[in-house]
């Protein structure tokens, strides 16, 4: 069989539902070292229910998961753990510890039992903290935190587990602007010059155009269309997908795409 590369995780034809109801019909993804992959549509098309499948959160009626290559041998959650992690919508929300703390439970998967933090632990947690701006609330007690200041903690919880695939949903929520810059920046870093796979959904389309390699726009849980932004961010696609006119345009130069949507008041705006 084929073998994929070390740091890959790919979903095959995937049916994912809850309870009776299907929600996710025979999509297929596929993350590789060094790109991200990004996962768009309209609220209900199952991008969030398709990448908690690949964090093995979801159960797949139908289809498979696998990490690596094709053919090797199922991983326990810990050795899953240690390839890949989730940065999800719905986070618990700890009272009485501290950032670094919180930061600190990305190494439980590298720790044996009962045993305190390493070297290698310390120097983790402190790259993480570093690269995501949380470095100097690192003491402060995670309670005294805005939402947009906790979301960053938690990625960078993400980032000291230290995975070869991240795995993001809407890792830009309630960040102002700049942070949401910052973390598209990070995102591309850790593709560029870590080799990370990463899959990351997003619903601004301009934020999918400027950071991913490739996009998977969903729809009413299938798959409409992949491939590069500039190959599936089109007015066609997204008009039909999202039911409203919208505008594209591509940067002659450097091949930048910009989506603009078009409501009843746009000509007024111009």
């Amino acid at each position: 069989m084929a073998v994929m590369d070390a740091g890959a995780l790919a979903g095959h034809d995937l049916v994912l539902g809850y309870q009776r109801t299907t929600v996710v019909h025979g999509v297929s993804v596929r993350l590789q070292a060094g790109a991200v992959t990004a996962l768009i549509g309209p609220n209900g098309s199952g991008k969030s229910t398709v990448l908690r499948s690949l964090a093995r959160l979801q159960p797949v009626a139908s289809g498979r998961v696998t990490v690596g290559a094709d053919d090797a041998a199922p991983l326990n959650a810990k050795e899953f753990a240690r390839r890949v992690t989730l940065l999800s919508q719905s986070r618990p929300h700890p009272s009485g510890v501290s950032v670094r703390d919180v930061v600190a439970f990305g190494r439980h998967p590298h720790r044996s039992r009962f045993a305190g933090l390493s070297d290698a632990d310390r120097a983790a947690i402190d790259h993480a903290m570093s690269v995501t701006g949380v470095a100097t609330m690192a003491e402060r007690s995670v309670d005294q935190l805005s939402g947009g200041e906790l979301q960053r903690v938690w990625l960078a919880s993400c980032l000291a587990q230290d995975t070869g695939v991240l795995l993001l949903d809407e890792p830009t929520n309630h960040l102002d602007l700049r942070y949401q810059v910052e973390t598209l920046d990070l995102v591309r870093d850790l593709a560029d010059h870590h080799g990370t796979a990463l899959g990351v959904v997003l619903h601004d389309l301009n934020h999918a155009a400027t950071v991913a390699d490739r996009v998977v726009l969903l729809h009413q849980g299938r798959v409409r269309a992949v491939g590069a932004p500039v190959d599936v961010l089109t007015p066609d696609h997204l008009s039909e997908v999202y039911g409203l006119p919208i505008r594209v345009l591509v940067d002659p130069e450097t091949g930048a795409v910009r989506v603009e949507a078009q409501g009843r008041h746009h000509e007024r705006r111009r």
